[in-house]
């Protein structure tokens, strides 16, 4: 339900964490929490936390955590590079489709999606993990044990979220919980590296009344992240005649070289610290041989902001700096010769979701009644597509400690993870709603055109 601002805040009073991290995140708080939530906010989750039923639920998910390690290592176990997800959403499919999402498919970006409904008249919540992982196939994804940890590829970032929202399914079904709102079960594909965020991109343009969303990602017990990062990738391709080193010397210009002209003007952009604004030179290639002129050369660049605005204008700095380094290479012979072209290879937009709004204030009055303070995050995270289109959104944890994200060395202590797993869904309700036990908070917005 809509709250207008003249609401009073209820005094519920929350505190800073000092320490948490989410995968891709900058360390530290964004934004200061919510020293208060509202009055309806601290009435839902008081309510929630009190009903018989809905403790019963909360025990079924500890009941459960066993069988969600074992779903969590069979989807480990199941290779899932950038752009080869299908065989883990053929699988993810199937476990859905068990516990009872009958009517579960795959869509043509290749998501999995399957719709849990409410009673009606209440909003559409997204709950979401991601299904590729960063690793190449052919990389060894055997879960393996020691030191009271899981270690594979993926196995936190993202499978442990998969399996978590299976968790859910089944202790919503086997214990009859009927929510108000309706929740949109997704496995997205296309969240690592230039998957671009294709996945929820998919789901955000073909599902025009999704209210909110809230995913899961390895994150450290009371990390809400509430700020989407953006990020702009360019492919440059420089190109020239080439030429044998020593015959065709002050003929013509050499592509390394102009490229190497270009990368030293990048280095020099100034970027403001905030809102955080950052660039890199990732790779560099080209060129035929040690004797030979180069004809060709390529970099790719990385260019995020906590904001699009000094995003916007560090590209047109770095833009306008390679066209500068390609004019002096030419003027350096003499020559018209060598040019310089670009592509876009990664477009995340940015966004953020206000920290005085409801869906934040539920995570931070969930982590209360959990006994977790409050930590407000941000990444470039399936959030983004949501934030940048003014939907609101979150990501938060999914239970258990991890660490190693994106090596090999990717590990998981699923030790009492049971509790992240009730803290999370404990969000979820108290956003959708629980019939006999509380009103939805996420206000039902009207469906956007396309």
């Amino acid at each position: 339900m809509p709250y207008p601002a003249s609401f009073r805040l209820a005094p519920v009073v929350l505190a800073l964490a000092c320490a948490a991290g989410i995968v891709h995140a900058q360390t530290g708080a964004v934004t200061a929490t919510p020293a208060q939530v509202r009055p309806e906010v601290d009435k839902v989750y008081t309510e929630l936390m009190a009903s018989p039923a809905i403790q019963k639920l909360l025990d079924a998910v500890k009941a459960d955590h066993e069988r969600a390690v074992e779903d969590l290592k069979m989807l480990t176990e199941i290779e899932a590079p950038p752009f080869k997800e299908q065989k883990r959403a053929e699988a993810f499919l199937a476990r859905m489709k068990a516990l009872g999402l009958t009517d579960a498919r795959i869509d043509a970006e290749g998501n999995v999606v399957g719709l849990r409904k409410g009673t009606g008249n209440g909003p559409k919540l997204l709950v979401s993990a991601h299904l590729d992982t960063v690793f190449p196939a052919g990389t060894d994804v055997k879960v393996k044990e020691r030191d009271g940890k899981l270690y594979a590829p993926g196995i936190s970032d993202d499978t442990r979220g998969l399996s978590v929202l299976l968790s859910w399914l089944k202790v919503l079904n086997d214990n009859k919980v009927q929510t108000v709102g309706d929740l949109l079960f997704v496995g997205n594909v296309g969240e690592e590296e230039l998957g671009n965020l294709r996945g929820i991109k998919a789901i955000f343009r073909d599902h025009l009344d999704i209210d909110g969303m809230v995913g899961l990602e390895p994150a450290a017990d009371g990390t809400v992240l509430m700020l989407g990062t953006g990020s702009h990738r360019y492919e440059v391709t420089f190109k020239g005649p080439g030429g044998h080193s020593f015959g065709a010397f002050g003929q013509v210009p050499s592509a390394i070289h102009g490229m190497g002209r270009a990368i030293a003007k990048i280095a020099e952009v100034r970027t403001p610290s905030f809102p955080k604004t950052t660039f890199t030179v990732g790779t560099v290639g080209g060129g035929t041989s040690v004797n030979t002129i180069a004809p060709d050369a390529r970099m790719a660049i990385d260019i995020r902001s906590d904001d699009m605005a000094p995003l916007l204008e560090t590209e047109k700095k770095i833009l306008a700096a390679i066209d500068e380094a390609v004019a002096e290479e030419n003027k350096r012979w003499n020559v018209t010769t060598l040019s310089a072209s670009n592509r876009l290879i990664g477009d995340r937009p940015g966004g953020r979701t206000q920290a005085d709004s409801v869906i934040v204030e539920a995570a931070t009055r969930s982590n209360t009644a959990f006994g977790h303070k409050t930590l407000l995050s941000g990444a470039s995270t399936d959030a983004n597509v949501p934030m940048s289109l003014g939907i609101p959104a979150i990501i938060i944890g999914a239970g258990g400690k991890t660490g190693g994200f994106h090596a090999l060395s990717e590990w998981i202590d699923v030790t009492d993870g049971w509790k992240g797993a009730q803290n999370s869904l404990v969000t979820v309700l108290g956003l959708v709603g629980v019939q006999g036990a509380s009103a939805p908070l996420l206000e039902k917005r009207a469906p956007r055109s396309k």
